[in-house]
């Protein structure tokens, strides 16, 4: 599906959209949208890092920025490339089912009746993907809090893998924000860019603010993450120790209890084999060694 919006002073300029889940872009005429392979190459590939792309001879610029998946992929936040071609008198916006609620946010940018160029657009567009992150930056830090305070309570494997999820997803989410960073400062310090218009530029700084305070954060988040995800691990392997060695006190002190039932249960004369009450002497002598069996144990590990 492709659309076009007419914007500016008086219309000169348009803004094209084109959603690959519905175009094919290989039939797309590079005349009208100035699209040729390399672009839509990079369109398509839904790994593609962010990166910038000026073809000087055209005075054409390519952006690959990351946007945010706002659908959680296998219980986590992942972000997915979203392609902007900038010409003289066009800015192209190519996106897929997951990033297309970036056409609706620059619609609503448009709908403004500030004039607006070409390269102030996809500023503006830039800024708006950076600051869609920041709810669901906040709704993860909620969720962690959330999930710390379930395993303070009681480590549980459910707890622990939404606690994982929450990590993995913070990781792709510092991944693009770093990369969208790079991206900016490439922007700002190209020099087709040197000698913007007032307000472009300030559009590019504020854009750049938002990438970096996201990049912030999420580095922050990231980190705590891992912090908690390492310190529930110690608390887990801390608790098997401590249970494997309750369980190898149990095995020493009922080894000695076999130990003295074996000897006193052989088929040949032994002391008190006469005596009526002698089963109650050997349980008595068997709960005194237990006993001190089991305090000089506590007491040596206790000691290490």
């Amino acid at each position: 599906m492709k659309q076009q919006l007419q914007f500016g002073a008086n219309g000169q300029y348009t803004w094209f959209t084109i959603n690959t889940e519905t175009t094919n872009l290989a039939t797309v005429v590079v005349d009208d949208y100035q699209l040729d392979t390399e672009a839509i190459s990079y369109a398509l590939d839904k790994n593609e890092q962010a990166h910038i792309d000026y073809d000087s001879d055209e005075n054409r610029l390519l952006v690959v920025y990351n946007a945010l998946n706002l659908n959680k992929d296998d219980n986590h936040y992942e972000t997915i490339p979203i392609t902007f071609i900038a010409t003289n008198d066009s800015l192209i916006t190519i996106v897929n089912e997951k990033n297309q609620y970036v056409i609706e946010l620059i619609a609503t940018a448009l709908s403004s009746p500030e004039e607006i160029s070409i390269l102030k657009l996809l500023f503006v567009a830039l800024t708006l993907i950076s600051n869609r992150y920041f709810p669901i930056v906040e709704e993860i830090d909620r969720e962690k809090d959330r999930l710390n305070a379930l395993l303070r309570k009681r480590t549980t494997k459910n707890s622990l893998l939404a606690l994982s999820d929450l990590e993995t997803g913070s990781v792709y989410i510092l991944a693009a924000a770093n990369q969208n960073v790079f991206l900016l400062e490439q922007l700002k310090g190209h020099p087709r860019f040197k000698n913007l218009k007032e307000d472009e530029a300030e559009q590019l700084d504020d854009a750049l603010i938002e990438a970096r305070q996201l990049a912030s954060m999420s580095q922050l988040h990231s980190q705590i993450l891992q912090q908690l995800s390492g310190a529930f691990n110690n608390v887990l392997n801390n608790n098997l120790n401590e249970n494997l060695t309750k369980l190898t006190i149990m095995s020493i002190l009922l080894a000695v209890l076999a130990v003295i039932t074996g000897f006193l249960g052989m088929n040949v004369p032994l002391p008190f084999s006469t005596n009526k009450f002698a089963w109650i002497y050997i349980i008595i002598a068997s709960g005194i060694i237990w006993g001190i069996g089991s305090i000089l144990l506590k007491h040596m590990i206790n000691k290490k």
